[in-house]
């Protein structure tokens, strides 16, 4: 029998993205591998090559609303109690936890049964349900060199986020600034941020028109603001492509000069290994302010600014798009630095924790 692992992750993009990633590598040396997630993230989970995947119960506990908090701790009872008959059962090797509710009940049952376990954090913040587990777990893998949040006694290693094949095959060779054609790509998350939504095309307009003819602009865009957007640039004279969703998302960022987006743990990750100088937009409402740690990774080395919610205006932004996008030695340098960052061997090295905790 071949060794076995079992993933444990929350229902979003950030959290499914590495466990894809770490599935890809070691599912090639052949790894038999389970997953548990929730309903949510049962959906997300298509494209992990993961058997079975089992759906999990899980609950999020806001001690802030103490009826849902009761419901919710007797949710993840249940949960546990599942994980536990399954580990039992099933006998993985190791257990890698993603973070997010939907891994409370694999870890706390691994743990608890003696199973080796791992953790994976995304963010330069270690989120709550990693914290719960971190000095227990044998590493604790991150995305970032700084974590924040990182309990007393956690033997904390830095992999970088393992990034998918596809964008990994996608990285150009090198950055060249733009000559005629500025190739501008603005993304706003899993969701198209509403702001980001709004207020690009508005900054993009205010532009000379000497700028706006030059510029290809690929946006992300939430559907109730795809008509308008797609109006502001065809008045503007700017050619643009407003989707709500890019199923080839690392084709558009391989041919980007310049993104704007959030700053969440996947998305800066995949900036720093395609070298792309940024505009990062945080989230405001993000657990910890965990973004703006995130962009820090990149403002730091100035391959990226950071601008807050407060302060992202149309003026404000025509301003930044203006002063960078006219600096070709800025650009040139911003990619380099921006790679520094870059760690396009993180699923190789979050598959070697797991290969050696497996031993």
């Amino acid at each position: 029998m071949g060794n076995r692992l079992l993933l444990a992750a929350g229902g979003t993009g950030g959290h499914m993205f590495p466990a894809q990633a770490l599935t890809e590598t070691l599912k090639a040396q052949g790894w038999d591998i389970a997953m548990m997630t929730d309903a949510r993230g049962k959906k997300h989970a298509g494209r992990i090559p993961a058997d079975p995947i089992i759906e999990v119960k899980a609950a999020s506990i806001t001690p802030r609303k103490p009826i849902a908090a009761i419901l919710g701790t007797f949710k993840l009872a249940k949960g546990v109690m599942q994980a536990r008959s399954f580990i039992k059962d099933w006998k993985p090797d190791v257990v890698v936890g993603f973070g997010g509710y939907p891994a409370f009940p694999a870890m706390r049952a691994a743990q608890s049964m003696g199973v080796p376990t791992i953790i994976h954090e995304q963010n330069a913040v270690l989120g709550r349900v990693n914290r719960v587990f971190a000095t227990k777990a044998l590493h604790v893998a991150s995305g970032f060199e700084e974590l924040q949040r990182l309990p007393e006694g956690a033997s904390h290693i830095c992999t970088g986020n393992p990034l998918r094949e596809q964008v990994l095959k996608a990285v150009p060779k090198s950055y060249t600034p733009p000559k005629s054609d500025i190739n501008l790509l603005i993304v706003g998350g899993s969701l198209g941020a509403k702001i980001i939504s709004e207020t690009m095309p508005a900054a993009i307009a205010l532009l000379p028109r000497e700028m706006r003819k030059r510029l290809k602009v690929v946006q992300q865009t939430r559907p109730e603001y795809q008509e308008a957007a797609k109006e502001v640039y065809k008045e503007a004279g700017v050619e643009a492509i407003c989707e709500t969703f890019f199923s080839d998302i690392e084709t558009h960022l391989s041919r980007a000069h310049y993104i704007v987006g959030r700053a969440g743990a996947s998305s800066v990750s995949e900036m720093a290994v395609m070298g792309l100088p940024a505009l990062l937009v945080p989230l405001k409402i993000a657990m910890d302010d965990h973004q703006t740690v995130n962009a820090r990774a990149l403002s730091r080395l100035d391959a990226a600014d950071i601008l807050p919610e407060s302060e992202f205006t149309p003026e404000q932004v025509k301003t930044t798009l203006e002063a960078r996008l006219n600096d070709s030695n800025w650009l040139k340098r911003a990619s380099k630095q921006a790679k520094l960052a870059g760690r396009p061997d993180a699923a190789a090295k979050l598959a070697d924790l797991v290969i050696s905790a497996a031993k």
